[in-house]
């Protein structure tokens, strides 16, 4: 049977962006994949960064280009990938992904607080899987790193994967962030497989050095920028109210997706076999949270009505990062006087404050290390073979605290 036309998209990071066949095609106008279309990939961030206004969708896009790239690398290296193993990594990749909801990691801390993000991702890709009979079996089995060939599932999820390369690019493109700019064409080019594990050509060293301090900048100038932290912490706060009152029989406007992870705490075996969270979560997306935020402004519940104003209409919380926990005398200081400034009960005002620890891991080498290939065939970890000391505090976590706090 002939192939249909080829189809191209233009991406503003890596240009023209070949759709290689009718089956990854497919794969990308699954409905499961377009909902990522409607998901941003920096959830909170546009409060800080106007231009992050690219889409989940876009960055699996990207990382399914770099992941086509490095496979044309490795057999050019002369390893052996067969167009089915080929297929499989690209729709891995592209389907890594889709398990995030709007807000992904606010909304483990909310609404779907029993399951992980990964976890919904796999579930969604074995759904895919039965209605396809089969076809998807090699690219979960690339995914949950069972497939024989192990260097693919580090393609897809490893210290040097193709998501971190792709989203470190387009986010620092998007923020304007210039420091996130690592050289991930190079960094592919410099990718070799040794004894089935993912290693870089020494002469590649720099580009490492350059990628993991690129990760450390984008980590604390975007991810944990402290704005896009008080702003995902009052989104945190204004759901669980929401939960909160829609668990004690609050009849809260919502879509019928919201409107379900509102008043269930659903645990994975509503999600399992296609169940009814796992119809609901699929549904659910961006939309959904700021169209119910944008009524929620008016309703009669004081802590609902002042975040949800403060989300729409960006008046933030207020947020001070320090080295030490904020003491329990400053936190009963500012519950008392929110308590009293609207007439709520102690309980209520515990919504208009944040307080907890801030934390990183930027490097870990029992993680899965960053190997480094000498011309002798020698391999060495990159925090070995790199004489940057920065490396070794890579590896170091980096905690602080913070504290937020609705502005008077």
């Amino acid at each position: 049977m002939m192939e249909k036309k080829r189809k191209i998209i233009n991406d503003p990071v890596f240009g023209f962006i070949n759709i290689p066949n009718d089956f990854i095609y497919e794969v990308i106008q699954h409905p499961f994949l377009q909902r990522l279309n409607r998901i941003r990939q920096l959830g909170l961030a546009p409060f800080v960064y106007p231009g992050a206004q690219h889409t989940r969708f876009h960055h699996s896009i990207g990382a399914m280009f770099l992941m086509d790239e490095a496979l044309k690398r490795l057999k050019e290296k002369r390893h052996h990938i067969s167009k089915e193993e080929t297929d499989a990594a690209l729709a891995s990749i592209l389907l890594h992904d889709i398990g995030h909801g709007p807000f992904s990691h606010v909304l483990e801390h909310t609404l779907v607080t029993n399951i992980h993000h990964e976890a919904i991702s796999l579930l969604l890709m074995e759904q895919m899987d039965r209605e396809w009979h089969g076809r998807l079996h090699m690219a979960i089995d690339i995914f949950t790193d069972r497939y024989p060939k192990r260097f693919l599932h580090q393609l897809v999820s490893g210290q040097l994967d193709v998501d971190r390369l792709d989203y470190l690019r387009r986010d620092s493109f998007f923020t304007g962030v210039v420091e996130g700019n690592i050289g991930s064409a190079r960094i592919i080019k410099m990718l070799d497989v040794k004894e089935d594990k993912l290693v870089v050509e020494s002469k590649g060293i720099y580009s490492i050095e350059n990628f993991l301090m690129s990760r450390r900048l984008m980590y604390w100038q975007v991810y944990l920028h402290k704005t896009a932290v008080a702003a995902e912490k009052m989104m945190i706060n204004l759901l669980r109210r929401a939960k909160e009152l829609s668990m004690s029989g609050e009849k809260l406007f919502a879509s019928p997706a919201l409107s379900y992870f509102l008043s269930n705490e659903s645990t994975i075996d509503d999600f399992e076999n296609n169940g009814e969270a796992l119809r609901h979560f699929v549904n659910l997306d961006d939309n959904d949270i700021w169209s119910a935020l944008k009524v929620w402004t008016s309703h009669a519940d004081t802590v609902l009505s002042v975040l949800s104003n403060g989300m729409v209409n960006r008046k933030l919380f207020k947020i001070e990062i320090t080295e030490e926990p904020c003491s329990e005398e400053k936190i009963s200081r500012y519950i008392a006087s929110f308590s009293e400034k609207f007439g709520i009960t102690a309980h209520e005002a515990t919504y208009f404050i944040s307080s907890d620890i801030l934390t990183t891991d930027m490097y870990n080498e029992e993680d899965d290390s960053i190997d480094i290939i000498y011309k002798n065939g020698e391999v060495r970890d990159i925090s070995k073979a790199s004489d940057m000391f920065n490396i070794e505090l890579l590896s170091k976590k980096v905690k602080k605290y913070y504290f937020a706090y609705l502005r008077e």
